[in-house]
């Protein structure tokens, strides 16, 4: 009896699949999910449960009603023509076409409305990072080797695990609280990134060549109960670094401070 009594404390969590063209089982379109995202989620204290796959806003909106937060993960290259109808051609060919046709960018941006409009605690990791900051406006670099001249290699899928450049963090900021640092090893498997930051937010992480590393709000529209979102993946660093693993401890903090207010 204390066991479950101790599972019902714990928070439930959103989390965003990507969509895979040929699946495992009878190789149709698939929900597919790192299972580091959801041991980071398990590991803080959480329950992960996956967003099923609808563009159905009432579905969406009560999956949203019935967690207590909402983890947005990296995947697939966002379609451009939602933040420039107009990028050159050379630069859009490097942009990854969805198996979904765009079905997860509109779910997730439905996902994002109604996040606000309940206020629950939102963390969102690389492509998620991305899409929140295109939900307010926000614009994008679709390509960092051709529109970033001397950046870093932001594209080291063979080091996920690793921490391959660094960060800095805006004194103060939540980020900075959280891991207690002012300069934060990163790992990078993008070839995005955030360009021009959307108006409710500020960046509070940058890279050494200007890559917009984290996100949060501005404290005048600071009315969500958490909300954070980075451009690299601490769900791989999480075994391995405390600074990373305090990211989604102190989300998870957040969404057991959100249920206590629910019931």
């Amino acid at each position: 009896m204390l066991y479950i009594a101790c599972m019902a404390s714990r928070p439930l969590i959103l989390v965003s699949p990507s969509i895979e063209k040929s699946g495992v089982e009878f190789h149709d379109l698939s929900a597919s999910l790192s299972v580091k995202y959801d041991s980071a989620v398990l590991h803080a204290g959480g329950i992960p449960v996956t967003v099923p796959t609808t563009t159905d806003r009432v579905v969406l909106a009560e999956a949203v009603r019935r967690v207590e937060g909402v983890l947005l993960t990296g995947g697939d290259d966002i379609n451009s023509d939602l933040y420039d109808p107009k990028l050159p051609r050379k630069i859009k060919k490097t942009v990854e076409q969805t198996p979904d046709g765009g079905a997860r960018d509109l779910r997730e941006l439905i996902l994002i409305e109604e996040v606000f409009r309940q206020r629950k605690p939102l963390l969102a990791i690389c492509r998620g990072h991305q899409l929140l900051n295109i939900a307010f406006g926000g614009q994008l670099v679709a390509d960092i080797r051709q529109q970033v001249p001397g950046a870093l290699n932001h594209q080291q899928l063979e080091k996920a695990f690793e921490l391959v450049h660094e960060a800095a963090l805006t004194p103060g900021s939540l980020l900075a609280k959280i891991t207690g640092k002012r300069v934060l090893g990163v790992n990078s498997s993008h070839h995005q990134a955030v360009q021009v930051v959307a108006e409710p937010f500020t960046a509070t992480a940058v890279s050494a060549d200007g890559i917009v590393e984290a996100m949060e709000l501005k404290p005048a529209a600071q009315k969500m109960p958490f909300l954070l979102s980075v451009q690299f993946h601490p769900e791989r660093l999480t075994p391995r670094y405390a600074a990373h693993r305090a990211i989604f401890d102190s989300f998870v903090a957040a969404c057991v401070r959100k249920s206590s207010k629910k019931s």
